[in-house]
């Protein structure tokens, strides 16, 4: 009887886990460059009462064993990279992927981080950086007197601006936009701000241009939306609560027949 109660309680455990990972993804349906992440449980351990195979007379055994579950618990949180929505937005320097890769962001501590996430912005030194002043690399900067509205960038990642000089407006190139991709792009660590890490999991950064090699596509004055599918979170929302109630059922079941087996002796 108490295995049930534990049992239940595994399984609430599990499910207000799930209910957290979806709610994260509810609140980052707007968010830039943002993939769903689900998660994946697996059966705890088994209480073995009997074993398959057991003899049950001289010539023959028993076909099937009994064994006992103990619940269930969290294996892993997966990050789908599965493409988002690409969404016109006119930003001179927003960029989107179209395909498979990431931009490479220097942190202040001068590790890199990787992005999905194109909002990127121009700061007072014409440096290419992040929402955060994270600096994009390889490094594009514009030269001091180019027009504000004139950046160009091709679907190959070329950046150019249009400059005056000498009383006329010539077309210049400052810059070329590279992609990064993993070997296993799952196991890379989010820390945040739209970055991601490199860990052992993922494997080493794979460096290429846009639109060569199996990476995507640069997008100019588009930026990719989240992946998150609003009507399949809130389905998964409704499971994981129901299922949160069946677990509490079961306990309060374990719960009145111990009070049954007490109430025996009176």
């Amino acid at each position: 009887m108490v295995r049930s109660l534990w049992t239940g309680a595994a399984g609430m455990i599990g499910q207000q886990t799930n209910i957290d990972t979806i709610s994260n993804n509810l609140a980052n349906v707007n968010t830039f460059g943002y993939k769903q992440v689900r998660n994946e449980f697996e059966d705890l351990l088994y209480q073995t009462l009997k074993i398959a195979g057991t003899p049950a007379t001289e010539e023959t055994v028993t076909p099937v064993g009994i064994q006992m579950g103990h619940g269930v618990k969290t294996a892993a949180t997966q990050r789908m990279f599965t493409q988002g929505s690409p969404q016109q937005t006119d930003g001179v320097s927003d960029i989107c992927i179209d395909g498979e890769g990431f931009f490479r962001i220097q942190m202040y501590d001068g590790t890199y981080g990787y992005t999905r996430d194109g909002s990127f912005k121009i700061d007072e030194n014409g440096r290419l950086v992040t929402s955060n002043g994270y600096w994009v690399l390889p490094d594009i900067v514009m030269p001091e007197n180019f027009l504000p509205e004139t950046p160009v960038i091709t679907k190959t990642g070329k950046v150019s601006v249009k400059v005056p000089m000498n009383g006329k407006i010539e077309e210049v190139e400052v810059g070329q936009i590279e992609l990064y991709r993993f070997p296993n792009p799952v196991g890379l660590t989010a820390v945040g701000e739209n970055l991601f890490k490199v860990s052992q999991a993922s494997g080493e950064a794979i460096a290429g241009l846009p639109g060569y090699e199996g990476m995507g596509r640069t997008l100019h004055k588009f930026l990719e939306m989240s992946n998150v599918s609003i009507v399949k979170e809130m389905v998964n929302l409704i499971v994981a609560q129901r299922a949160y109630e069946f677990n509490s059922r079961a306990i309060q079941t374990s719960d009145n027949m111990l009070a049954t087996a007490t109430g025996l002796k009176r």
